[in-house]
């Protein structure tokens, strides 16, 4: 009469298995009844020998975190017959790295600002009170080359400037002589 008094619903695996739940199942605390398709995928992948032969040679605390594993495992191996957990953990790895790569060029590429708005201008070199900025900056690199070698783009023979140029001195000289107001 003790049989008929377990009047629970089978285990999933019982269930699965088409047998009788025992008061003692291995399977009962970790496979209940509301989730069959959890014993489903690891009895297809691993065999319900084998999870049994498992689960009693484990203490009964590693138990749950091997049933865990197991069927994390199992429903990985469905998804992906070769690689199964392997490679989800491989294309987490994969986007961790990318990530960190992102994260690297972000810092990187903040550091590079933060310096530049920390750097000062340094003395202009050319005496006109504009004081240059670094000479690594690409807009004063443009100028000091359209002055030192492009410097015929500003002269025109037939007429003055009406104020300084950038560079020190132009190619003819005029400048110096005049003061650089642009009267002749």
């Amino acid at each position: 009469m003790a049989s008929s008094s377990f009047s629970n619903s089978p285990c999933a695996a019982c269930k699965f298995l088409r047998r009788k739940c025992m008061p003692g199942c291995i399977f009962a605390p970790y496979f209940p009844p509301e989730e069959p398709q959890k014993f489903s995928n690891v009895h297809k992948i691993f065999g319900a020998s084998n999870v049994s032969k498992l689960l009693n040679e484990l203490l009964p605390q590693q138990r749950e975190d091997a049933v865990n594993s197991l069927a994390y495992e199992a429903e990985a191996r469905i998804k992906d017959p070769v690689y199964g957990c392997v490679g989800a953990i491989s294309v987490l790895q994969r986007q961790v790295h990318r990530l960190q790569n992102e994260l690297d060029t972000a810092n990187a590429d903040l550091i590079r600002y933060a310096f530049n708005e920390i750097q000062t201008p340094l003395p202009s070199p050319l005496g006109t009170g504009v004081p240059s900025v670094a000479p690594h900056q690409r807009s004063i690199e443009f100028g000091r080359r359209m002055g030192s070698e492009g410097g015929n783009f500003y002269q025109n023979p037939g007429l003055p400037l009406p104020y300084l140029p950038p560079w020190p001195d132009s190619p003819s000289g005029d400048f110096n002589e005049r003061g650089g107001d642009g009267n002749m």
